[in-house]
């Protein structure tokens, strides 16, 4: 079942069960997803649709790189090719990136903000922080 049609409840069952997918990569993607939704949230209050449709995309982008990472995994766990390698080290490494442009996006929105939804955007900018950081590292130890 593809991740944004999934109950969260069963995401977290898939993700805590002995199984080699979804793990990590997927863990890491909703969490930036889940910042990006913050991004939005608060460039709504501050009045910017540019950066909360921004953030929309972004948030979509991390779901399907969340389906991509088990594909990925899933795939390179039965052949060990070249091109499943690769596909394992890119996508967290695209993971990364995304998360990167949402922290941006939340540190320009937590700025322009003094309400208590300041603090929303300020969330996501640890939480895709936290989540480029481990995507990039899930990327390292795929290498």
């Amino acid at each position: 079942m593809a991740l944004g049609a999934q109950p969260f409840a069963e995401l977290l069952a898939a993700i805590g069960a002995r199984t080699p997918a979804p793990a990590s990569g997927v863990a890491t993607a909703c969490t930036a997803a889940l910042a990006a939704s913050l991004v939005e949230l608060a460039a709504r209050f501050a009045g910017d649709d540019a950066v909360a449709d921004r953030a929309q995309v972004l948030a979509a982008r991390l779901v399907e790189l969340g389906d991509e990472d088990v594909v990925a995994y899933t795939a390179f766990l039965a052949e060990r090719s070249v091109e499943s390698r690769a596909a394992i080290i890119r996508v967290p490494e695209e993971i990364a990136a995304c998360a990167d442009e949402v922290a941006a996006l939340a540190d320009d929105i937590a700025s322009r903000l003094r309400s208590a939804v300041a603090a929303d955007a300020a969330a996501g900018a640890r939480l895709a922080r936290a989540a480029a950081g481990v995507a990039r590292r899930l990327a390292e130890v795929n290498v």
